[in-house]
């Protein structure tokens, strides 16, 4: 009688083991990588795997320009809205100091009201908002769940102004102006370099001795320029100045380094650290972009879906996990943890193609996670071996 009552626990147990597949050699993650490329074209892949919160594959495949030098697991490469992550991480250290609260109106940081600021090339049009006083609701937890009412960027208007198309905490929708209006905060409001923090409380931290928020003159001896869908190269963007949406520079080794030491929860406590990919606000819409889609009907919306902090959290049939895109035309890059078995796999492509291959590499690394990647990448045609 005994044993029938433990037979659904059994059977639960037997199929989690079958999704957590053990970490496959370097010689068949190579081989699979090899696959991966020829399918896609992809010129250029790089790949870490994090199990049980410690690195156990760094790889590099391809080439990293057009000169067909190699690329190598410390070549430079574009981070690109990874960085958004990165950024929330830090902030998760100064909400833990008291310097900052998550559920605070980004008003009472700033010493006049927003849209009195000027314009500014390193932000963006805050006097859009002048005669809208929907900006005093705007928190740091709104805009780190993508949730300010902003589009995407404010140059994407047709009038080149920022705009609220919803009222700010109500719902989903990707805004890299949001991400730039908490680092106009923390930097105009708390007084902090932000470029400074980052490279204090993660990269020097976690060892990332090849990463920063802005070009490095020795990021040129081993750099990687990106490839376009029509396989056209895009020289690496030298860039001048810190941007919370997407200006890190990084290496697999170095995000490898990151992986570990965020799903270890290193510089936070345990409290922090489960914050950062606790489900905030649900998912509405049937994909990430556009940005300012409508909400889908209630009945065809995903219950297991919603934003973190600087991440998107989702159930699977391994549990909890999370994950984080990064792209422009000629980049690809995807980090992807489950909670349990503190397990991720952080993919950089300096080649965009390399995209319709990430759920295959990360399956047959990670074992199935439930990555919504119709969500992510919307209509794009994946591949799948024969």
């Amino acid at each position: 009688m005994g044993f029938w009552r433990l037979f659904p626990d059994l059977i639960a147990l037997l199929c989690l083991q079958a999704a957590h597949a053990a970490v496959p050699t370097e010689a068949a993650l190579d081989a699979e990588a090899a696959r991966a490329m020829r399918a896609t074209q992809a010129k250029g892949l790089a790949i870490a795997v994090i199990d049980e919160g410690k690195v156990v594959r760094v790889r590099s495949y391809g080439v990293r320009n057009a000169a067909g030098d190699p690329l190598q697991t410390d070549t430079i490469m574009y981070g690109a809205s990874l960085t958004k992550a990165v950024f929330a991480y830090t902030l998760m250290q100064l909400v833990e100091e008291k310097k900052l609260d998550l559920d605070r109106s980004i008003g009472d940081y700033l010493a006049k009201p927003l849209p009195e600021y000027a314009d500014e090339d390193a932000y963006a049009p805050w006097s859009s908002l002048a005669g809208d006083e929907r900006w005093r609701a705007i928190t740091p937890r709104v805009l780190l769940t993508h949730s300010a009412g902003f589009a995407n960027f404010y140059f994407v208007e047709a009038d080149e102004k920022l705009h609220f198309h919803f009222a700010p905490g109500s719902r989903y929708a990707y805004s890299g102006d949001g991400m730039i209006l908490l680092q106009f905060v923390i930097e105009r409001g708390l007084g902090l370099d932000l470029g400074a923090e980052m490279q204090r409380r993660v990269f020097d931290r976690l060892g990332m001795a090849d990463t920063g928020m802005m070009w490095r003159a020795d990021f040129a001896r081993n750099l990687a320029d990106g490839c376009r869908e029509d396989g056209s190269i895009e020289p690496h963007d030298e860039r001048s100045k810190v941007r919370a949406a997407g200006s890190m520079d990084t290496t697999i080794a170095d995000m490898a380094r990151l992986a570990a030491g965020y799903i270890n929860g290193e510089g936070l406590s345990a409290q922090g650290a489960a914050e950062l990919v606790k489900a905030q606000l649900p998912i509405t819409t049937a994909s990430q972009f556009p940005s300012l889609q409508p909400e889908l009907p209630v009945e065809k919306r995903r219950k297991d879906l919603a934003a973190g902090l600087g991440v998107v959290v989702f159930d699977g049939p391994q549990g909890a996990g999370f994950f984080k895109g990064g792209h422009n035309d000629s980049t690809g890059n995807t980090w992807v943890c489950v909670q349990r078995g503190r397990r991720c796999v952080v993919i950089l492509a300096n080649d965009v193609r390399a995209e319709a291959a990430f759920p295959q590499l990360v399956g047959f690394l990670l074992g199935e996670t439930g990555v919504p990647w119709t969500w992510e990448y919307g209509e794009k045609k994946f591949w799948k071996p024969d």
